[in-house]
């Protein structure tokens, strides 16, 4: 079936808001990531710091030391192009990471604790939907693998930011610190496994997009945050309208089946426990918040 284009208003199943769709404007040479290096890092921006460098600038003309700045703005849903077209110009806070290929960003408006985009540079690719671009076996192959990457680094910072509050986690230690005590070798394989954070995160592309520069989610399951305030919002990424890269190239008939379903419109279930709260998102947001707090005990 032919795919509609990604971030258009005529599409009907759109899981942003209009606030969310404000554009991006590049911001100006200085400060940007020349500074960077000197300002405080979290262990999160380090898992995630770039791999290349920053491209060398070239000496400045006094007349243009004093000239205004020049901005570029990406509009409206095009926002994202902002990214892929200068990442160097953005702070480590937006930027995580970038190279020729990809540039990875924390989410604007993040509907987890953790939620990460991956966006592709790719200039063939990178305006087309989704269903349409990882149709590319080889391109597919890359987006899998960089997915995969972030996965397992936002896995870390679960367990950095949550890792205190987890009872397999505390098990583990406690068993470490008994052997340590007892002058014993650890032994890896006797001690409890701990939790395996990866489990505990999520990925995919929208079933229609909202942005159009092709991106692909990396999240935590939790599904907890200040953005998330709509049952838009979240069933954006607790039906099948989020689909996993993994699952991907799509059947004709399976990719038919994701685009007429009414997904968004489903019916709010609580991805821990499965209550269903039919349309009340208030009552389902107040639940979240508890279930946030025992998920961490996990």
């Amino acid at each position: 079936m032919t795919t509609p284009k990604p971030g258009t208003d005529e599409v009907a199943q759109d899981a942003v808001t209009r606030e969310e769709i404000s554009g991006t404007t590049i911001p100006p040479s200085t400060p940007s990531r020349d500074q960077s290096t000197s300002q405080k890092r979290n262990a999160f921006t380090e898992l995630l710091s770039p791999s290349g460098k920053s491209p060398t600038k070239s000496p400045e003309t006094a007349s243009a030391r004093h000239a205004p700045p020049t901005l570029t703005t990406f509009s409206g849903r095009a926002g994202l192009g902002a990214y892929t077209h200068s990442p160097e110009s953005f702070p480590r806070a937006r930027v995580i990471s970038f190279d020729d290929s990809y540039v990875t960003i924390n989410d604007l408006y993040p509907k987890s604790s953790i939620h990460l985009l991956l966006l592709p540079r790719h200039p063939q690719k990178q305006l087309l939907h989704p269903f349409e671009a990882l149709q590319d076996p080889v391109f597919l192959a890359s987006i899998q693998e960089e997915v995969r990457k972030l996965r397992m680094l936002a896995a870390k910072e679960l367990k950095r930011r949550f890792g205190k509050f987890s009872a397999k986690e505390r098990e583990r230690e406690e068993a470490m610190g008994k052997a340590l005590d007892s002058g014993q070798d650890i032994d890896e394989s006797s001690l409890p496994p701990g939790r395996d954070w990866s489990k505990d995160v999520i990925s995919g592309v929208h079933t229609y997009p909202s942005m159009s520069h092709l991106h692909i989610h990396v999240l935590s399951i939790d599904r907890y945050s200040e953005c998330m305030r709509h049952r838009k919002h979240y069933n954006s990424f607790a039906t099948a309208f989020l689909v996993d890269v993994e699952e991907f190239p799509l059947s004709k008939e399976e990719a038919t089946r994701r685009m007429k379903g009414r997904w968004l419109e489903s019916d709010l279930v609580c991805w821990r426990c499965g209550r269903n709260f039919g349309n009340k998102f208030a009552r389902l947001k107040s639940h979240l918040a508890e279930e946030f707090e025992e998920w961490k005990k996990d």
